[in-house]
């Protein structure tokens, strides 16, 4: 699937491109950081957003904000005519990672020591993208050349959460191709592109039980004289209903599916009842469900358990059952033809480089956990390109032959509404000092606040985001192939035999107003969900 999709070694439109970058490198960075200090979770990434709206903005950007009925995403629009193509930036974190960017453990000042903090980061993968973006369209400009670069902010990656959505309200339609990053620090898969092997999919939703007519549980000629429904049997409630469907979808679980297919279910209490007086029941209670496998039956399959159990809580408690949809997506579709022009360009860009600054905190990291300092501190492959190929035969060498898709991402909604590219690029790990041992996670997020350790693959992703969004606006031949693979692979392209449209319906409601974490100002600052501890808050068991 070469032939003539080889971009040009080198281009004026991406000499300019790779310029432009070299010159705002210092505030892009900057911006960075800005959004990794945020670290704003899901769907609730309200300064992350607005930063880059007024960014956008003043460069030129038509901006749509709040996009899809999402408050924290957007859609940013600069050109006109044909291609249309697509980039994204993401800028959630995750809760319980809260670090500041130090070589030892140390919580973000003034808040609960659980609040949020980035992982991947996001702040890298949406910056990146950005600044492919930003540079692909001055190279527009400086050069005449035509076509609309279209941006999304997507919120709430962590939860596949936007994507799903976007797609399903029509947002992702009429595209001629997209650009997906991530940063990465998989062996011989930092500085690549995906192949044939990409995620699967990631359903999650919300059970909610709710405790509706507590007074219909006891027969009230049974109440004693004295005490009256103090002394009665209380209902079971809302939070007993939850505590069943918890622990009979634990001791169903090894049931869902057989041992194979690397799938995964993980639950988190949202609310867990509301009672303010023993004797009384609580009458609200939610649990979230996110399972994620290669494909979409073993999906259908594990909700089927789900729905059941809910049903079979809820009746043993007198309860009432439903579900919200936190997020439903496909699984990716492959496209070699644009993942070939985008290892190209990463080729013809060059890997990351880190400096001695770089290593050289990454060696304190060690120090300060009894470690002795490595002169190579950084995992392998963080400065070498691997072609595709190879990394494709690494994934599957831990797959069975029949699994077509590895963990999840919501990325794959583009993949079903035009050619799409998964790019990586290194975000460094630390090497362990033997096989068995794991860095702690304050660890790897306090790396993802260094400027020298975040910008050399930061602004590698940038330049090939460039470059290859470049080729696919000069080069229409392109375009054709990658059209060509779409259709063979989907059956005749969008609506055809082998299509999957979105799978949320175009109705759908963001689950925006559910009770997720999240930073709150109160009379004493701002802090987060969980208030910061003070003094003697708690004794140590």
């Amino acid at each position: 699937m070469r032939g003539d999709t080889v971009p040009a070694p080198l281009s004026d439109a991406k000499r300019t491109a790779f310029r432009w970058i070299e010159e705002n490198s210092a505030w892009l960075s900057a911006f960075d950081l800005e959004i990794w200090r945020y670290a704003e979770p899901a769907w609730r990434e309200y300064k992350s957003a607005r930063a880059y709206v007024d960014l956008l903005k003043r460069h030129g950007f038509a901006v749509e904000e709040g996009s899809g009925g999402m408050p924290t995403a957007f859609v940013a629009t600069w050109g006109a005519g044909r291609p249309v193509l697509g980039a994204y930036a993401e800028y959630d974190a995750v809760p319980g990672n809260s670090q500041e960017a130090v070589p030892y453990r140390k919580p973000r000042e003034g808040l609960h020591p659980w609040a949020a903090g980035h992982t991947d980061p996001h702040s890298m993968l949406g910056v990146a993208a950005l600044t492919g973006v930003l540079a692909a369209k001055y190279a527009m400009e400086r050069h005449g050349i035509d076509g609309t670069l279209r941006f999304f902010g997507e919120p709430a990656e962590k939860m596949c959460g936007s994507k799903p959505i976007h797609a399903a309200k029509g947002y992702y339609d009429g595209f001629d191709a997209f650009v997906a990053y991530h940063p990465s620090y998989y062996p011989k898969g930092t500085n690549t592109v995906a192949w044939e092997t990409h995620c699967g999919s990631y359903w999650s939703c919300v059970f909610t039980f709710e405790c509706v007519e507590p007074e219909r549980w006891i027969d009230r000629r049974l109440f004693p004289t004295v005490g009256g429904a103090h002394a009665a049997a209380r209902y079971p409630g809302a939070l007993d209903a939850l505590c069943l469907m918890y622990t009979l979808t634990k001791y169903v679980k090894e049931a869902m599916f057989p041992h194979t297919g690397s799938w995964t279910l993980n639950e988190f209490v949202l609310v867990a009842g509301d009672a303010t007086a023993d004797n009384l029941p609580p009458r609200f209670a939610q649990i979230q469900y996110a399972w994620r496998s290669p494909s979409l039956e073993i999906q259908e399959q594990i909700f089927r358990v789900l729905a059941n159990n809910a049903r079979q809580a809820a009746a043993a408690t007198g309860c009432r059952a439903s579900l919200r949809w936190v997020s439903k997506t496909r699984v990716g579709l492959p496209n070699r033809v644009l993942a070939r022009v985008a290892y190209e360009n990463l080729e013809l860009v060059g890997p990351p480089r880190y400096s001695e600054e770089a290593r050289a905190f990454a060696r304190e990291i060690q120090r300060n956990l009894g470690l002795e300092p490595m002169d190579e501190p950084f995992s392998d492959d963080v400065e070498e390109i691997i072609p595709p190929e190879v990394y494709e035969a690494t994934i599957r060498s831990a797959l069975p032959a029949w699994q077509q898709h590895f963990t999840s991402d919501d990325y794959v909604e583009y993949t079903w509404h035009a050619p799409t590219v998964r790019l990586f690029t290194a975000r460094p790990r630390l090497r362990p000092p033997h096989p068995s041992y794991a860095y702690p996670a304050w660890a790897d997020n306090a790396l993802g606040g260094r400027p020298e350790i975040v910008d050399p693959g930061m602004f590698v992703a940038g330049k090939v985001i460039a470059a290859t969004l470049l080729d696919l606006l000069t080069n229409p031949r392109i375009l054709e192939q990658a059209w060509e693979e779409f259709r063979e692979r989907t059956g005749g392209g969008i609506g055809g035999s082998g299509w999957v449209g979105p799978l949320l319906p175009p109705d759908v409601q963001p689950p925006i107003d559910l009770r997720w974490p999240e930073y709150v100002t109160t009379v004493r600052g701002e802090e987060w969900w969980i208030p910061t501890p003070t003094g003697q808050a708690s004794i140590e068991l």
